[in-house]
């Protein structure tokens, strides 16, 4: 039970209202602040967490919890792994709790209908776009990825298609220059509490009314693949660049070299040089490493090579001599 539950249920303190029975879905680390705020507002009594099951991590495997199964834990909170929430049991178990609100973020399963027509006060979704662009899985890459400087992040009411749903309430997020996968989560994530806070009181009390989104302008991302990552210097450096900058924390930008893969953690792009043939690691000024590409070059600041650690390129070249050619 949520602390704002247990609160309103104490000796001399009880309200008249019921706090609403709710249930919070989340995995990733974008919804771990919003689950401190919908556990922490008053007429809310979080009764459980439906997250993704446990995962192995790393070259041991060790059998790890997301996110938010991590910080469920250290709130008290019941939590609930399925493995497919489209199962009977999962949806019996997840009715058994009676919600009568369900709030969804970053949480990686279609929901079914079952459970969908489950909660009486709405079944809502905090996702990090300007819907209806960039639905789907992987909205945060795709905004660095086309270079906008504009997003938001949007309240909406889930349905049976991938965040196409009514929309409730939005906020608006800037997205800076030089913004990567995680400080735009985390800022987005910022955003979705502020949103939270001030949309669900008022949706709950019949205030708001949700909209359909519009028909225009709609994009779908699709889950990232470790291929993703590939360099490809056919491409212009600016979005090569965009690439180092959307992918991490995973897949990580990287390029496959006679050393093994190397990933690129920052970099900037500079003019190319006559002479230059994309596809070539070559020297950036005294002790740089840059990329050629069909447009400009990309320089690498900071590199990884597969299994060693982050360093600065000039630190890599000063032990891989041969890497300029």
């Amino acid at each position: 039970m949520s602390r704002a539950a247990a609160e309103g249920s104490a000796g001399g303190r009880a309200s008249l209202v019921a706090p609403v029975r709710t249930v919070f879905f989340g995995s990733g680390s974008f919804a771990v602040p919003i689950l401190d705020a919908l556990e922490s507002m008053p007429g809310i009594a979080v009764l459980a967490v439906v997250s993704a099951p446990d995962r192995p991590v790393g070259r041991t495997a060790v059998l790890t919890p997301t996110p938010v199964t991590s910080r469920a834990c250290e709130l008290g909170l019941s939590v609930l792994k399925p493995e497919r929430v489209r199962r009977p049991e999962s949806v019996g178990q997840i009715r058994a709790l009676a919600p009568e609100l369900i709030v969804l973020a970053d949480y990686g399963q279609l929901i079914p209908p079952a459970l969908l027509e489950l909660p009486a006060r709405g079944f809502l979704n905090l996702h990090p776009s300007a819907l209806p662009r960039y639905r789907g899985a992987a909205p945060i890459p795709a905004t660095i990825l086309a270079g906008d400087t504009d997003s938001a992040v949007t309240l909406m009411v889930v349905t049976e298609e991938m965040d196409a749903g009514p929309i409730v309430a939005t906020e608006r997020l800037e997205v800076v220059h030089d913004d990567t996968g995680v400080t735009l989560e985390e800022r987005a994530a910022e955003v979705a509490v502020r949103l939270l806070r001030r949309a669900l009181p008022e949706w709950l009390a019949g205030g708001l009314e949700a909209r359909p989104q519009p028909r225009q302008g709609v994009t779908l991302t699709r889950p990232l693949r470790r291929e993703d990552g590939r360099l490809d210097p056919s491409q212009p450096a600016v979005q090569l660049e965009r690439q180092v900058r959307a992918y991490q924390p995973w897949p990580g930008a990287h390029l496959e070299i006679p050393e093994g893969r190397l990933i690129a953690w920052r970099a900037h792009v500079v003019p190319s040089e006559p002479g230059d043939v994309p596809g070539r690691l070559v020297a950036a000024g005294l002790d740089g490493l840059a990329l050629t590409t069909t447009a400009d070059r990309l320089v690498l600041d900071a590199v990884q090579l597969s299994g060693g650690r982050r360093m600065a390129a000039e630190e890599l070249l000063r032990g891989h001599p041969g890497l300029v050619r």
